[in-house]
């Protein structure tokens, strides 16, 4: 393994025991809302602090993009973390949450590790070494018809501007495919992509430490990542459509007669 890598792994790992002990006691946890529908809790806060620990006392030079803490430090080397990605879940004790560490390299994506703590499930990736769960390769599904694919998405949550074009899209897929599914981190929804359980995603409005990790993953089983314009702004953007080569061009052109202006930067 990578040694960047085997670091992030370590960080996920501190991160998820802080996490783990806190969901045993879910009642005595304090939780401010960060504007509607949008919870920190004193976990988010407390697993991003082991997580950054853990990366800056390996490689104190490198930059951090955190959730809670924002940007600090100006270096090549960035690592994007959301320290518990599926907060809404976790409070309600709902098991489909994961931690999120991706590094890039001037910008490139280099590292990557989502880390379910519930089903104990280690997704990780370095560029040009393929994606592992807990050491096993994973790849892309086969399944090549848009009728027979599972879709994940994640529904608007908190910010309804685009919330007409997305049920539109919605509508249409409902139609089109097998079944869509909103368990609720797009960390995993990604993973779950790389793996083959799904075999494509969508959503608009996503943050970077929501979909770095997960990017990563899907490339390096083979898959393929966009933005609503088959273009690679997704980070910028945070629309983002991923899946198996031939789905993912399916699901692209389904949801394509739905993109606005608006959706197209």
């Amino acid at each position: 393994m990578h040694p960047m890598l085997n670091t992030a792994v370590k960080a996920a790992r501190r991160a998820a025991t802080i996490i783990n002990r806190a969901s045993n006691d879910l009642d005595s946890l304090t939780v401010r809302a960060k504007q509607d529908n949008d919870f920190v809790s004193e976990v988010d806060h407390a697993a991003e602090q082991a997580i950054i620990d853990t990366l800056l006392t390996a490689y104190p030079q490198h930059a951090i993009l955190a959730e809670e803490s924002g940007q600090a430090g100006d270096s090549e080397f960035q690592w994007i973390i959301d320290p518990l990605d599926g907060t809404t879940n976790f409070l309600h004790g709902f098991p489909q949450y994961a931690i999120s560490i991706a590094l890039l390299v001037r910008g490139q994506f280099d590292q990557a590790v989502v880390y379910d703590p519930t089903r104990n499930e280690l997704f990780t990736a370095s560029k040009g070494a393929g994606a592992f769960l807990n050491d096993r390769r994973i790849r892309v599904s086969k399944r090549a018809k848009l009728a027979e694919a599972l879709i994940g998405t994640g529904f608007p949550y908190r910010d309804f501007t685009h919330l007409d074009a997305y049920t539109g899209m919605f509508r249409d897929l409902v139609q089109k495919t097998s079944g869509l599914r909103r368990p609720g981190s797009a960390a995993i929804d990604l993973a779950w992509v790389a793996a083959g359980r799904t075999d494509g995603f969508f959503e608009i409005g996503l943050n970077p430490w929501d979909i770095a990790a997960g990017c990563l993953l899907i490339k390096e089983a083979g898959g393929l990542v966009s933005d609503f314009t088959g273009e690679d702004g997704y980070l910028k953007s945070g629309h983002i459509v991923a899946g198996s080569p031939k789905v993912f061009a399916q699901l692209l052109q389904t949801i394509q007669p739905h993109v606005t202006p608006a959706l197209r930067g």
